[in-house]
């Protein structure tokens, strides 16, 4: 039982049943006309967008794109943004979220996660939108990565990512559950899109890929549907954390997350039962974490809230 991704374990699957991609997709080169960019810009409500092999593709060419500079990177979160970076050459510094305000004057470029990974911190559009402007004033950027926004779409950049100096970041991997499929989108103004797209070359995204996205996004009632159950399934497993003792420290609608000295040995015996969680080990910004995501139906519910009943762990340790 994995539980480790914080992906939708729910994820678009009535879609694909009822319609498959047609065969042409599969014959012809993908085609920038076939309608996904047209339903990603209403989806997300963006002027305009460069789909991409997923947001992983755009995390590792965005950092080529820029001259040697100064890079705050919010930490913890997804571990790739900062290895990309700093394997691109650049000098990167890792701020927690509570420092990143007086930090942004001392950086060309800051990258943040919204809702953030694996805390669950969510910046404010009005906050985000004035570090832009302090960032874009002297050719800086902010990077935002909103992997996790589809269920909060309000609190999303996506509409303010014309202007130049912001960058935002979006993926089908997680909402929708299509992590397979390996869509995702940088939402930016279009000079940035024409260098990014000059550095990824053609046909990033395979043709049934790009019909399935297609699709999924143009897909309002089952998004309005999902967003609501998401909202429900957070608070049972909030719930089911706390009734444990493990209180969560932070999460999403996805995924819910723990901090405790404990970590390793509640992801070790879970491991042991066969259930698999993300541990994030101790660092100078944070202490040992472990993120939690959602079982996808009343059985792994029921598994989950058994394994931990059986932790072998003193109560009074379990917390930080």
């Amino acid at each position: 039982m994995d539980l480790s991704t914080g992906i939708n374990p729910n994820g678009w699957q009535d879609g694909m049943q009822k319609a498959m991609p047609p065969a042409s997709t599969w014959a012809r080169l993908p085609e920038d006309e076939d309608g996904l960019h047209r339903a990603a810009c209403d989806y997300y409500g963006a002027n305009d967008l460069l789909p991409v092999a997923g947001s992983q593709a755009a995390i590792q060419a965005i950092p080529k794109l820029r001259p040697k500079c100064n890079v705050a990177v919010l930490a913890p979160s997804y571990n790739e943004h900062a290895h990309a970076w700093i394997r691109a050459g650049h000098q990167v510094n890792l701020i927690c979220a509570e420092q990143l305000h007086t930090a942004i004057d001392d950086h060309d470029v800051v990258v943040v996660v919204n809702p953030n990974n694996p805390t669950g911190v969510c910046f404010d559009v009005e906050t985000l939108l004035g570090w832009h402007q302090r960032l874009a004033s002297r050719g800086g950027c902010l990077i935002v990565d909103e992997a996790f926004m589809d269920s909060t779409p309000a609190h999303s950049l996506a509409a303010y990512s014309h202007t130049e100096g912001l960058i935002v970041l979006r993926s089908l991997g997680k909402f929708f559950g299509l992590a397979g499929a390996r869509v995702g989108f940088v939402l930016a103004a279009r000079k940035s899109l024409n260098l990014l797209a000059q550095e990824l070359g053609p046909w990033t995204i395979n043709g049934p890929a790009r019909w399935l996205a297609e699709k999924a996004l143009s897909d309002r009632i089952w998004q309005v549907a999902m967003r609501e159950k998401l909202q429900r399934q957070s608070l049972r497993l909030h719930g089911l954390l706390n009734d444990r003792q493990l209180a969560p420290d932070g999460g999403s609608t996805l995924f819910q997350s723990i901090v405790t000295e404990q970590a390793l040995l509640i992801h070790q015996q879970l491991a042991q039962q066969g259930i698999l969680t993300r541990l994030f080990e101790a660092t100078t910004q944070s202490l040992p974490r472990l993120r939690f995501g959602l079982p996808a139906n009343e059985p792994e519910w029921q598994r989950l809230q058994k394994a931990l009943l059986e932790l072998d762990i003193p109560l009074m340790e379990l917390t930080a």
